[in-house]
């Protein structure tokens, strides 16, 4: 019970006099009774308790009510890092591009992560902004160097700029890092043909699909050129 109460009081105390509840107050006296089930992690503060129940809900598909989660957490504590990445992934996920950047970004400024980098990168590149992208996965890359799929994806934008010589060497620390990671052998023999490397190509090609089955295109290029 004393957890209840300090739970509401925490909350009303940040409620300026005088100002209505309104749909916060249904909110919060409707979840107070799930409040003892949580770990004391999650509502060790009303902030981390909101970004848990957002976590819960985004994990069921319930996007829209753990984005309305995440910015309650967000309203009470503006330097939860956590809510805003959390936030910008689920709004990734409903393809908000341009509020997902946004949401790492705050992220990024109140505590960098490569993860932030990285998705932020995603986002972008969704956009067409493959520099912007390739600036993240950059940043990304220099917090956790062995983030395959940060050279991965920076090789493809790399790719998309006609950057073949930066894409060739992305998908080989990719590879570096996994030796049997298929999409970036697949790349790099694509990126290989681009620059007249036909021989390193079919190497390539030929690694990748002794690790999974080639997709029809890339089967028909496959027998065409090696």
């Amino acid at each position: 019970m004393k957890k209840r109460i300090y739970f509401i009081s925490a909350i009303l105390s940040l409620i300026p006099l005088c100002q209505p509840l309104l749909i916060k107050t249904s909110l919060l006296l409707s979840n107070v009774g799930l409040i003892l089930s949580f770990p004391k992690k999650a509502y060790a503060n009303p902030s981390s308790y909101f970004n848990y129940h957002g976590n819960e809900k985004s994990k069921r598909g319930d996007y829209y009510g753990a984005l309305s989660d995440y910015t309650y957490a967000i309203e009470i504590d503006s330097n939860n890092a956590d809510a805003y990445y959390n936030r910008g992934n689920t709004r990734l996920k409903i393809k908000d591009y341009h509020g997902a950047i946004s949401d790492y970004s705050y992220s990024i400024e109140i505590s960098p992560a490569s993860d932030a980098y990285y998705n932020r990168g995603v986002s972008k590149g969704k956009l067409k902004d493959y520099n912007g992208a390739i600036s993240d996965y950059t940043k990304a890359i220099e917090i956790n160097p062995k983030n395959q799929q940060a050279y991965y994806n920076r090789g493809v934008s790399k790719g998309k700029l006609k950057d073949y010589i930066g894409a060739i060497f992305d998908y080989t620390k990719a590879v570096e890092i996994n030796p049997n990671y298929r999409k970036a052998l697949k790349n790099r023999s694509l990126a290989k043909a681009k620059i007249g490397d036909l021989d390193g190509a079919c190497s390539d090609s030929k690694k990748s699909i002794l690790l999974g089955p080639a997709e029809p295109a890339y089967k028909s290029w496959i027998n065409e050129n090696c």
